[in-house]
Parts: C-alpha cells; structure tokens; sequence
C-alpha cells in the first residue's frame, strides 16, 4: 500500500519553477526523498501537509487529500521540521504537550504521551528544563518527540540530522531505524546526506528541478551500481574512450577532470586493460561499489 500519491503536482514561487508536474508514490517503510538544494523537496513535503497550496496537480496522505482535508492530514502525520518548532520560555514536557494537544490529542492523554515520548527520545532526565536550555542535539530530539507525541502512522523528518555531530547523528538516526524496523512505521526522510538515508531507508526517491531523477529499492540500486568508478586518466581521451566502449565500459559524466565510469562486468580489470591499449595511465581509481553514490550522481547529470 502507498501512503502517498503525487498526480502532476506544480507548485511555482514567481519565476521559480519548485514542482513540475510531479508524478510519485511513496511505498509503506522508510522511503528516502533525495535530492541537491532546490530540488523542491521541502515544497513537496510542505504541499503534502496542506502547508502549501499547489499550482496544479492532486496528492493524498494516507488516503487523506491535501487540498481538501489538510487538518486531518496533519493530524494523521508527524512532522519534524528542519527548524527548531518551539515557543519560548516552555519546558521539553509543555513543548510536547502543546504539540499533542494540536494534533487533537485530550490534553490528559497529551501529557501522558509527552512523557512517555520523551523518555523514549532520550529527553526524560531533562523534559522540565527550558528549551532554550537545550543542545542542538536536543532541540533535534524535541523536534522529532513533537512528531511522535500523538502515535502517527506516517512520520516526515526533514533533514532531521542537520547540525548534529557525528555521535548525535547517528543516535538520530538509530531512533529512526527503530521507528521503522520495531515500531513498524512509514518514515520520509528528507534529507541531502546519502549516508544517513542509506543506513535507515528500504527505497529513495530522487528529485531533481521539481522531478523524480529516478527511485527505487535501495538493494536493487546498490546491486545495479556495482562496478560504478571514479578515475582520472593521462593520455588521449579519445582513445580511452573508444577503448572502454570495446570493453562494455560507459562514461557516465565527469567533474572537474574527474571520469565516472560504468563497467559491465563489474571488475576494474576493464578499466586498466581499455588504458594499456589507448596507451593512457590510470593517474586515480577508486569505486562507487555498493553505494547510492553513483546512483544518485548519475540521475542528476541525467537531468
């Protein structure tokens, strides 16, 4: 089942152009939305919770549409936003609070989760000290707590990870995959970090310009992408270049000199063979071998 559907949603700012036309699915589990700044990311997210009205087009959220029902859309969902969501001058527990009770939550039973989520967080020893008494890392924890306080079957994280050090980040990202291994729900993680979504997500989507570059199983796109190089070459390129095409071998783009090189069997022993008969030396070589890297790479010089 998906839990969202996007039909040819268009959203502009002015002269800019955030969606085009943009036709998706977002599978149940974790799903991964890609993509370089501008891609128009958190217009989509922000479309899909009734926050934005689109241009043209249609989506629904866990069968819910956006455009007509946005309140109980945002009463489905959790969303973590990227900027800290919070007023001044409350505690982490009425923070949370605040946010069940708009979610529809009985402020009873708010409190009660609010509790609970915070703990759950890693927020429980510090839910009565002031917001603005919070570490970066913290503040990101509220934020996801925020999200999580009214039990959503779907949870949006945009760039949840941001601004974290390395320790912090991972143990964001561990809440996530437990989010979505033990408790069993759907997570988009929005976010332009490969690591982070490729360490918790099953599928990605790739936008680029206000488009799907390209999605799939995060298993199949690791699979297709072995064999995938990055080399620099001294010599005619030319005859390199011929000599890779002999050898099943496709130039896949280049940045700044650098050479993506796509192999068909997978071994680089191509590579240094279509090099002695061009009569080029391999100056770099190193692989993109099991990695959403070369995936996402090639979709953006696709577009």
């Amino acid at each position: 089942m998906d839990t969202v559907i996007v039909r040819g949603l268009a959203k502009s700012y002015g002269s800019v152009r955030a969606l085009r036309g943009l036709n998706v699915r977002f599978p149940e589990g974790a799903v991964g939305l890609l993509g370089p700044n501008g891609a128009g990311k958190s217009t989509l997210l922000k479309v899909l919770l009734g926050l934005l009205t689109p241009d043209a087009g249609e989506a629904t959220v866990l069968g819910l549409d956006v455009l007509s029902s946005p309140l109980a859309v945002r009463r489905a969902v959790g969303y973590m936003p990227e900027v800290d969501a919070y007023l001044p001058g409350l505690s982490g527990a009425e923070s949370v609070l605040f946010a069940g009770v708009l979610c529809g939550l009985p402020r009873r039973e708010a409190q009660r989760r609010a509790h609970e989520i915070l703990y759950y967080v890693g927020l429980g020893e510090a839910r009565y000290r002031k917001v603005e008494q919070y570490s970066t890392g913290m503040r990101q924890r509220l934020r996801l707590a925020q999200a999580l306080v009214h039990d959503p079957e779907l949870v949006f994280l945009d760039e949840p990870t941001n601004g974290l050090d390395p320790k912090g980040r991972e143990e964001v990202l561990s809440l996530i995959r437990d989010l979505a291994q033990i408790h069993r729900k759907s997570v988009v993680l929005c976010s332009h970090l490969l690591p982070d979504v490729e360490s918790v997500c099953s599928h990605v989507i790739v936008l680029r310009d206000g488009v799907v570059a390209t999605e799939g199983d995060v298993k199949e796109i690791r699979r297709l992408e072995a064999g995938t190089y990055r080399l620099r070459v001294d010599g005619d390129r030319g005859a390199f270049e011929e000599a890779l095409t002999r050898r099943q071998a496709v130039l896949a783009g280049e940045d700044d000199g650098v050479l993506v090189v796509r192999v068909g069997d997978g071994s680089a022993r191509s590579l240094f063979a279509a090099a002695a008969d061009s009569g080029c030396v391999l100056r770099e070589l190193s692989s993109f071998e099991q990695s959403l890297e070369g995936a996402f790479l090639r979709a953006l010089e696709k577009n």
